[in-house]
C-alpha cells in the first residue's frame, strides 16, 4: 500500500506487492526511467509506442515516494518528461530481461 510509506525514502526492492505482470514497486517507491525519448503520441490509437531514437528529453513513469499525497501521479500510464542530466533520490530504473516467445 502506497499510503503505508510514511517516512519520505526510497523503500527496499519488493517492499510493494506486484502487479499482474509480477512487477513489484511500480508505484510509489521512485519514477522509473524509461528507454524512450519523449514526443507527443500519434493521434489515433497506438500499441507500446516507443517515440523517437533521440531527442532532448526522457520520459519517466509510475510516481515515487515524494508524490504519494498526488494519487493522479501514481499511475504507469502518467507520463512524464525530464532532461536526461537530471539526478534525485525519487527517480531510479529498473532492469527487465525481454524473453523470446515459444512457438
Amino acid at each position: 500500500n502506497i499510503s503505508s510509506n510514511t517516512k519520505p525514502r526510497t523503500k527496499v526492492v519488493g517492499t510493494y506487492p506486484a502487479n499482474a505482470w509480477d512487477f513489484h514497486d511500480m508505484h510509489g517507491n521512485v519514477w522509473e526511467w524509461c528507454r524512450n525519448w519523449y514526443v507527443d503520441y500519434p493521434s489515433g490509437s497506438a500499441r507500446d509506442p516507443v517515440g523517437q531514437l533521440v531527442g532532448t528529453l526522457r520520459v519517466y513513469r509510475g510516481g515515487s515516494w515524494g508524490s504519494i499525497s498526488y494519487f493522479g501521479s501514481m499511475r504507469s500510464a502518467r507520463r512524464n518528461r525530464i532532461t536526461p542530466d537530471y539526478r534525485a533520490s525519487i527517480l531510479g530504473f529498473r532492469l527487465s530481461l525481454q524473453t523470446a516467445k515459444a512457438e
